[in-house]
């Protein structure tokens, strides 16, 4: 029981970390049918901007200033070269974002070099929230949750309940309409771009001192934010939720346990023996195979349920 609930709480803080980092892609795509590459770029970004801020003026100040500044390039970037490429289609705004993570990843080694730097968590926050069967959680992963379910609240509300919100999904599906009633569509998308690199941003300032602050930080969250859009539908925002959750908690639940393979699958009355086909591979631990989980539920994802969870179009 100890295992399972410490496990589930550290799956559920990771998920809702990768939610925070995937929910700024899942806005873009689905406003503006831009597959962002560079997205966890703006989020080592976020970290460092943070780490930088913090020195100055500190933390809190810094969990605010940090996305702004990501947005801000984010909105930048959009107004002068994805939208110059838009009209050339989704393997030219591919390609321009794939440039801007390069970019993006040699002026972090030039200004901040490359090793890790010294971005800690806050003194406020540094101790446990809470302990339970005698393992302490800590209160920089409970404020982590609270940061992510209130941007999804923010999101939602944002999105749903707002005028502004209602411009931007009108400005996705009748951009002409939204433009003979005097709003500037360009801009709304320019705006949408910079909100979802505050968003990655965000989570980098968030994430950056709970894991590491390094110039490798976006390859390593990269691939999996992918994986958690495709996973959770592309372009729908609670799918991401929901498979943001799910690959948390697998992954999280998957690393804790030091039994391997043939031990799992004797235990469910599996006979496993050295004449079996591949066999070595049964040897395996399934903590070692934790990594692949994530590409193996995407895969099988893409076979059964191309659309995803909880998405409404293949692509």
């Amino acid at each position: 029981m100890e295992f399972f609930t410490i496990s589930l709480l550290n799956g559920l803080s990771y998920g809702l970390l990768l939610f925070m980092l995937s929910s700024g892609l899942t806005l873009i795509f689905s406003m503006m049918g831009v597959l962002n590459f560079a997205h966890a770029s703006f989020y080592m970004l976020g970290a460092y901007f943070a780490y930088s801020t913090t020195q100055v003026v500190g933390y809190w100040p810094a969990l605010f200033v940090a996305p702004l500044l990501v947005a801000a390039l984010g909105a930048v970037f959009e107004r002068y070269a994805l939208r110059r490429v838009h009209k050339f289609g989704h393997v030219a705004e591919l390609l321009i974002t794939f440039g801007l993570s390069f970019i993006i990843l040699e002026v972090v080694q030039l200004i901040w070099g490359t090793s890790s730097v010294d971005y800690r968590v806050p003194p406020a926050l540094s101790g446990p929230l809470f302990t339970i069967y005698g393992t302490q959680f800590p209160a920089y992963r409970g404020f982590m949750m609270l940061v992510a379910i209130l941007m999804l609240v923010a999101i939602w509300l944002l999105l749903t309940r707002t005028r502004i919100g209602l411009v931007i999904q009108a400005a996705l599906t009748h951009p002409e309409t939204v433009e003979v009633l005097g709003h500037n569509v360009p801009r709304v998308f320019m705006l949408v771009f910079g909100g979802g690199a505050a968003l990655a941003g965000l989570a980098g300032v968030i994430g950056g001192n709970a894991f590491v602050t390094e110039p490798g930080m976006a390859a390593t969250v990269g691939s999996v934010i992918f994986v958690v859009v495709v996973v959770g539908g592309m372009g729908s925002l609670s799918g991401a939720f929901v498979a943001s959750l799910l690959i948390g908690i697998i992954q999280t639940f998957a690393v804790g346990i030091d039994s391997s393979l043939i031990g799992a699958a004797t235990s469910i009355g599996l006979e496993i023996g050295p004449q079996t086909f591949g066999y070595p591979v049964w040897k395996l631990k399934i903590s070692q195979i934790a990594p692949i989980l994530p590409y193996l539920f995407l895969v099988l994802i893409l076979i059964f349920r191309p659309k995803g969870l909880l998405g409404t179009r293949e692509g």
